[in-house]
């Protein structure tokens, strides 16, 4: 079908830019160069090894150094083990099966650590992720493949736009606690035969509808449910909802955040708690005791040494099939009761659940998912739940000519201009005053965004503006270029200058606010934590205050938000600011009071900014930077 070969050709495309840029990141580089990029732990040690499956070897590691610095080590991505003494040959290939902190657990492709891993520092290097392209290459193969045959292939001709979701007629729903389009959001999800789409803009509550939702399901008979995002963080929060909600939840691949709670879910976890891991133990144990026998004949190179060395292995393969066995018997057992699975898009792959075949398959955070990840769990399902906001963040893609052409297009933009009919807009907000949503609620949700009464009004104190602009045209707050990224020192200076004005007036109440500082430029934000470091009266609030680009902010929320633009230049140039899904997410992260700082000379040659600095105009909160030139 055309349909899966162009979503082929693009992945491909992706695919080699991806890699491209990851050879030039590591191609030449020292250790500590690829630390630098995250994409090394160096010096590691050594803190534990345990046979693993197959005749592989589990190893844990710890980093010794550095260790707040950003990494890209995360579960499931291939990494490779290699000493400092001969970098390109001293080396040994692996997955990662557990990252926490500054330890990690690495299963090496190799029956025993080899010789050099006694000698030199070692490190940890990720290698290119091709096992997460290989995942989406086959999901799409073999969508290919199904979508003639009339059974497997019809959610498939749904989902391609080829035929019509259908639903059922069933009695109204009553769910305690949800508002009447939640509700309906519940009623579509359960009654769907094949296909329903939870819309939900910022603030509107969807983690809450799809929780209960998948309780609902249950009601209904449902035997079990898997339940994916593309990031951690959003599988996350709904395996702790759903556990909440007392759910039998097991959790493949492991946790961003690292909290008892959200561990105990883990297939690590469960399977240490298992009443047959005792054996398991007991056999890896026995296994050892054989190799490490086996080692002390290593130096020794006569035939009786060789075969008896040759003996002990074998008997520690045989150990090792049967903790092979007990293992698999374990997970399966694990799997079988679990009433939802939850993973990553490319985790719902894993070897623990591959051939599981799912009643329902849920995917949040649709808007940010690129559509041939979402076949990986898409292809167990007999029915599918995409639940997301396509108005927000894009999914992050490297090759501009894969995104021209459509890979930056998801699978819920298509399916919500689709099927119109599966689709129910979340319409009433619990986050933000009703001005802040305003202009959003304009832009890009046709206006049917209501503020709920107990958010409508809420101020951060009597009398105070909940939306300004404050233009800098004409200031001379110039842009400057950094490396690959941009600042505008001035525009920080202004901005930190503001909130103090702002604090010393909220002094005479009692709660103090939280507060985001947004820039969408890295180098801006390097600026702006450096000047709230050097300012005695913030540094006091500092628990009080993040700054963060705005990818960072995606479903957090703040009383307060600074919006600093960063852009100002004669050309009018705004570079990646015209992504106004971007800016959505940025304006909508304040629930009492957003402030733009900005240049409207340089902003204004988009008409998004136009019209935003208008709205505020309309609402009599626009102020130029120059009334506080003497404050």
């Amino acid at each position: 079908m055309d349909y899966f070969k162009k979503l082929l050709d693009l992945l491909n495309k992706e695919k080699e830019e991806d890699r491209n840029a990851y050879l030039k990141l590591t191609e030449n580089t020292s250790a500590a160069d690829r630390r630098l990029q995250g994409l090394s732990w160096y010096p590691i040690a050594i803190r534990g090894t345990e046979p693993g499956r197959g005749d592989y070897i589990n190893v844990e590691v710890e980093r010794t150094t550095h260790r707040d610095m950003a990494h890209q080590f995360r579960f499931g991505v291939p990494a490779a083990l290699f000493s400092n003494h001969d970098p390109k040959n001293d080396r040994v290939e692996g997955i990662i099966t557990y990252q926490g902190g500054d330890r990690l657990k690495i299963t090496l492709y190799t029956e025993e650590l080899p010789d050099w891993s006694r000698d030199g520092k070692l490190g940890i290097d990720l290698l290119f992720d091709n096992n997460s392209y290989d995942e989406m290459q086959k999901a799409l193969k073999q969508a290919s493949a199904l979508v003639a045959k009339p059974q497997e292939g019809r959610l498939i001709n749904i989902l391609t736009g080829e035929k019509s979701p259908v639903f059922s007629t069933i009695p109204p729903l009553s769910v305690p606690g949800l508002n009447v389009p939640q509700t309906e959001a519940v009623q579509k999800i359960v009654s769907a035969q094949d296909l329903a789409i939870v819309h939900g803009p910022p603030g509107t509550g969807k983690t809450t509808t799809l929780v209960q939702a998948i309780k609902a399901l249950f009601q209904q008979h449902q035997k079990q449910i898997l339940v994916v995002a593309p990031s951690n963080t959003a599988v996350d929060l709904l395996s702790e909802k759903l556990t909440d909600e007392g759910l039998n939840v097991l959790r493949i691949g492991n946790p961003a955040r690292v909290s008892e709670k959200l561990f105990s879910l883990t297939l690590d976890s469960k399977m240490a708690e298992h009443r047959d891991n005792k054996e398991v133990k007991k056999l890896k144990k026995q296994a050892s005791a054989y190799k490490d026998m086996a080692h002390k004949y290593k130096r020794s190179f006569g035939k009786a040494e060789r075969d008896q060395r040759k003996a002990l292995f074998n008997e520690a393969h045989k150990i090792m099939k049967d903790v092979a066995n007990t293992e698999q018997f374990i997970i399966d057992d694990l799997v079988a009761k679990a009433q939802v699975i939850t993973a990553t898009l490319v985790g719902a792959n894993h070897y623990t659940v591959r051939d599981v075949q799912f009643d329902t398959v849920v995917i949040d955070e649709a808007g940010q998912a690129l559509e041939p990840a979402c076949w990986i769990p898409m292809l167990k399902a007999q029915k599918v739940i995409l639940a997301g906001d396509h108005c927000q963040l894009p999914p992050t893609i490297k090759s501009a000519e894969a995104a021209r052409n459509g890979l930056s297009t998801t699978l819920l933009e298509k399916c919500v201009a689709l099927h119109p009919e599966a689709v129910v807009l979340l319409d009433e907000q619990y986050r933000m005053n009703e001005a802040i949503m305003g202009f959003s609620s304009g832009v890009f949700y046709h206006n049917k965004l209501r503020a709920h009464t107990s958010v409508a009004q809420r101020l951060l104190f009597p009398d105070d503006k909940p939306v300004s602009f404050i233009d800098t045209a004409g200031c001379g707050y110039d842009e400057q270029q950094e490396g690959t990224s941009l600042a505008n020192p001035e525009e920080a200076v202004f901005l930190l200058k503001h909130l103090n004005i702002l604090i010393n007036n909220l002094n005479k109440f009692n709660d103090f606010p939280t507060i985001a500082i947004i820039a969408p430029y890295k180098e801006q934000i390097r600026v702006l934590n450096e000047l709230l470091a050097a300012n005695p009266e913030l540094v006091k609030y500092s628990n009080y205050i993040s700054v963060n680009t705005v990818d960072s902010f995606q479903g957090q929320e703040r009383d307060v938000v600074y919006i600093s633009m960063t852009r100002s230049n004669a050309e009018g140039e705004i570079g990646f600011l015209s992504d106004i899904r971007r800016m959505n997410v940025a304006l909508t992260r304040a629930k009492k009071k957003l402030v733009v700082i900005g240049d409207s000379s340089t902003l204004t040659r988009l008409p998004f900014y136009a019209d935003f600095i208008d709205y505020t105009e309309r609402l009599n909160t626009y102020e130029s930077a120059w009334t506080y030139a003497g404050d």
